[in-house]
């Protein structure tokens, strides 16, 4: 099968997965997923012109005083009677601002005698300092967040001003893990000295587990068809079926027939990309198949470049897929092959730098690294300061 783009692959991709069923949840279990449903306001917010300071509400054209003050204006109290000319309000922040006051004159360019208030500093410097006028953040019918959207922390509270304490999300992705190959062993267990312990498999769950996803590590499949085969038949009703290693085309790289066996429909097999080049996509059922290569560079790379997207269509995502951002260079690059090149690197300065060891089974580069430079296939060689597109990773 001929190699193809990494954008035509996870187009391709995406084209798998329908969204997943919609739910509610509560504000907190919607936090980091996407909204199934447009956010509308309930409310206005603020609810009135509210004080943005601790000190007094006054008349901008009466500066400076002196006034007389008729009482105060706390957060939560109920608005106040309207001012008369001459006349002041004690107000605190958040409160409600009287009809006929325009601005605050704030309490360290105030002084207080008793009932009598007069401009003791520079004072307010035009109508409507220090007042939030009603509906300046939003108002009640008002669209603030549109179906598709991640509910970041910031989105969470804005939905709960907005008077929302439940929200429309996708039901979570559940994904199925399968390691396979003989030579490994379950994390934290004897090697034996000729083993290999069980890494991708955890770290695959830590890139990919969060508020969106629930995850089932279903261990090691030897590479027996049979083994492999069963470890599939039990991962069915899952919406991802993830299987790494065994993706290539030695003798003892099984995925690719053990799907077939299985019953799946393939839709590519190999990315014209590096690290990660042998990577299986498909369906089986309704669940969306995923072979990853089984060294653990390849393994992170592809599952940011195609788990990740993939979660986030499933999800609802109006945008799955990362758009990369632009950074210069720390120090020069080497001209790329024929296939688009993922460059581990880390932050200097502001710039990016490519990390020296790029070797796709070197974990130690990887756990440094907290940015990947894409390399377009064939792209010249690049000289510090150029600009190069990144996918930040940490």
């Amino acid at each position: 099968m001929t190699l193809i783009p990494v954008a035509e692959a996870q187009a391709r991709l995406i084209a798998l997965a329908n969204p997943l069923p919609v739910e509610t949840a509560s504000l907190g279990d919607a936090a980091g997923r996407w909204a199934a449903e447009d956010v509308i306001a309930r409310r206005t917010q603020p609810f009135a012109d509210l004080s943005a300071m601790d000190g007094f509400a006054i008349r901008f054209a009466e500066r400076p005083g002196p006034w007389t003050v008729i009482g105060e204006s706390a957060a939560g109290s109920s608005r106040p009677e309207p001012l008369s000319p001459g006349q002041a309000l004690r107000i605190f922040t958040g409160a409600p601002v009287p009809e006929g006051a325009d601005v605050i004159l704030v309490q360290e360019d105030a002084t207080r005698n008793g009932d009598r208030l007069v401009m003791s500093g520079e004072g307010p410097s035009s109508v409507g300092k220090h007042i939030r006028p009603c509906g300046s953040d939003f108002a009640e019918g008002e669209t603030l967040i549109t179906a598709g959207t991640l509910l970041t922390p910031a989105r969470i509270g804005l939905a709960a001003t907005a008077g929302h304490g439940m929200l429309a999300v996708r039901r979570r992705v559940w994904i199925a893990i399968i390691s396979t190959g003989n030579e490994l062993v379950p994390p934290g267990t004897d090697t034996g000295g000729d083993r290999l312990p069980s890494s991708n498999a955890p770290m695959l769950a830590a890139l990919l587990g969060g508020a969106a996803t629930r995850i089932t590590d279903l261990g090691i499949a030897t590479d027996r068809l049979d083994a492999i085969g069963a470890a599939i038949d039990a991962a069915r009703d899952a919406d991802i079926i993830m299987t790494i290693g065994g993706a290539s085309v030695g003798d003892h790289d099984l995925i690719k027939p053990a799907l077939e066996a299985a019953g799946s429909t393939l839709d590519f097999w190999k990315v014209a990309m590096r690290p990660g080049k042998p990577l299986v996509a498909g369906k089986l059922g309704d669940a969306i198949v995923l072979g990853l290569p089984g060294n653990p560079v390849s393994a992170f790379v592809t599952a940011t470049l195609f788990a990740k997207p993939v979660i986030a269509a499933l999800s609802g995502a109006a945008s799955p897929i990362p758009a990369p951002r632009t950074a210069r260079l720390a120090a020069p690059v080497p001209a790329n092959g024929h296939r688009t090149q993922y460059l581990r690197g880390r932050w200097v300065d502001g710039k990016a730098l490519a990390l020296d060891d790029q070797d796709s089974a070197t974990l130690t580069a990887l756990s440094a690294s907290t940015l990947l430079i894409v390399r377009p296939a064939n792209a010249a060689a690049l000289g510090e300061g150029e600009t190069v597109d990144v996918l930040d990773i940490a």
